[in-house]
């Protein structure tokens, strides 16, 4: 997946950035967290961490939305630990 900073949309990249602070503010899931102190511990900027999160909450949210997938945790944590690898599907 490429994800090109040009054509993003800037009101959906906060929203998403604000649900990634949210996730990291109430621990919830803690893998959120998790994730980014490991990609903070392997050299990636702050907001490049949160980036790269905030991918896998908006892959999960198409699935969601697009694909009438239901939220599954166990999807999105093995997402996270794949990071900076980003989902390709």
């Amino acid at each position: 997946m490429i994800i090109n900073e040009e054509e993003s949309d800037p009101y959906l990249k906060a929203a998403i950035l604000e649900v990634v602070e949210n996730q990291m503010r109430n621990n919830d899931p803690p893998e959120t967290n998790q994730t980014y102190d490991r990609l903070i511990n392997e050299g990636h900027s702050e907001e490049d961490a949160k980036r790269l999160i905030g991918c896998v909450i908006a892959l999960e949210m198409i699935g969601i939305l697009k694909k009438k997938k239901k939220f599954d945790h166990a999807r999105f944590v093995k997402a996270l630990k794949k990071l900076p690898e980003l989902p390709n599907d």
